[in-house]
C-alpha cells in the first residue's frame, strides 16, 4: 500500500512539476554553452522579449483547454495594434488607445466565436479565416503603410512600473489573471469540464456555447493588450507585425504541457513553456547558430511537442482502460 502511494505521488510530481525540471536543466545548459546566458542584463532581455507571446499563449491556454484554439491572434494583434496607434496619433489619449485595442481585438475574437458556437466552424477554419481577414483590415486600414512619431505611446512596452519593465508588468498581471480563472473559478473548472468531455459537459448542464464565447472574449483582451504591447516596443503601427506570433504562443502552451486534446493545460505551465522557447532562441543567437537553422530547431521543436503531447494522451488512456479492466475484475 505505501509503495503504491508513493508511486501515485511521484506520478502526480512528475505530472505536475517535469516541465519546471527541463525549464531548470535547460538553463544551466544554455548557461555552460554561454556565460553571458546568465548576466542580469540578458536575462531580463529575454523576459521583456517573450512577454508579447507569453501573453497570447496564455489566451491560447485557456482556448486550447476548452478544445479549440486562435489562428488569428497574431492578425489580430496587429490590426488592434494599429488602431490604437492610430487613435494614439489623432487624441493623444493613452487611454482610449489602450481601449481601442481591447474593443477591437474582443470584437474579432467575438466574431470567431460566433462561428464556432453559432455556425459550428471548425475553430481551425474560423481563425484562418480571422487570420486573413484581420490582417488585411490592418494592411487597408494604414495602406500597407507603417504609422511613425507615436510619442508617449512607446510607454506602454518601454517604460517601468516601479523599476520593472511595462512588458513584464502585462506579463505577469495575464498570468496571474489566467492562473485564477483556470484555478479559482467556475468558469475555469467549466472550461476544463467544455476541453476535457463536451457531450458530459452538456449533460452536466454547462452552457458549452457560453463558455466557448467567454474564453475567445478573454482571448480578445489579452490579445488587445499584447497589440499595444508590440506597437510600443517596435516604436511604431506596424500592419505586417508579428508575422508567426501564433505559432510561437501555441507552441509555448503546447510545451508548457496544455494538451491539443483539451482538458488539460495550466498557466504555470505555459510560462514555463514560454521561457524555454526564449531560452533556446536566445542561447541560438549568443552561440552563432546559422539563422536558417534556428527556424529549422523551431520547427523541430513544434513537431515534437505534439508528437509528446500524442503520446501523453495514448498513454494516460491506455492507462484509464487498464484501470477499467481491473475494477471490473
Amino acid at each position: 500500500m505505501k509503495t503504491s502511494n508513493a508511486n501515485k505521488i511521484w506520478t502526480d510530481i512528475k505530472s505536475k512539476y517535469s516541465i519546471f525540471f527541463v525549464l531548470a536543466v535547460l538553463f544551466v545548459v544554455c548557461w555552460l554553452a554561454n556565460e553571458n546566458f546568465v548576466s542580469v542584463n540578458n536575462l531580463s532581455n529575454i523576459t521583456i522579449q517573450i512577454a508579447v507571446v507569453t501573453i497570447l499563449a496564455f489566451g491560447q491556454t485557456i482556448l486550447i483547454i476548452a478544445g479549440m484554439l486562435d489562428l488569428s491572434s497574431a492578425s489580430v494583434l496587429a490590426l488592434a495594434g494599429v488602431l490604437s496607434v492610430s487613435t494614439y496619433v489623432s487624441t493623444e489619449s493613452l487611454f482610449l488607445a489602450f481601449m481601442v485595442a481591447i474593443l477591437a481585438s474582443v470584437a474579432c475574437n467575438i466574431i470567431n466565436g460566433l462561428m464556432i458556437t453559432k455556425f459550428k466552424a471548425p475553430p481551425f477554419i474560423a481563425t484562418l479565416a480571422m487570420m486573413t481577414m484581420a490582417r488585411g483590415a490592418a494592411l487597408m486600414y494604414t495602406n500597407g503603410q507603417n504609422i511613425y512619431q507615436i510619442g508617449n505611446y512607446v510607454t506602454f512596452g518601454q517604460g517601468k512600473i516601479v523599476g520593472i519593465p511595462t512588458p513584464i508588468v502585462f506579463m505577469i498581471a495575464t498570468l496571474l489573471v489566467t492562473w485564477y480563472i483556470l484555478k479559482h473559478t467556475v468558469f475555469g473548472r467549466s472550461v476544463y469540464a467544455v476541453g476535457g468531455n463536451e457531450e458530459a459537459a452538456n449533460a452536466s448542464g454547462i452552457n458549452v456555447d457560453r463558455v466557448k464565447m467567454k474564453a475567445f472574449i478573454i482571448n480578445g483582451i489579452f490579445v488587445g493588450i499584447a497589440g499595444v504591447i508590440f506597437m510600443s516596443r517596435v516604436n511604431g503601427g506596424m500592419p505586417n507585425g508579428a508575422v508567426g506570433y501564433e505559432f510561437k504562443a501555441l507552441t509555448a502552451a503546447v510545451i508548457g504541457g496544455t494538451s491539443f486534446t483539451g482538458g488539460i493545460g495550466t498557466s504555470l505551465g505555459t510560462l514555463a513553456g514560454s521561457f524555454i522557447v526564449g531560452f533556446l532562441d536566445n542561447i541560438m543567437v549568443l552561440t552563432g547558430v546559422n539563422s536558417y537553422l534556428q527556424q529549422i530547431v523551431r520547427g523541430a521543436i513544434i513537431a515534437l511537442a505534439v508528437i509528446y503531447d500524442i503520446w501523453a494522451k495514448t498513454k494516460r488512456t491506455k492507462k484509464k482502460l487498464g484501470n477499467i479492466e481491473a475494477k471490473s475484475k
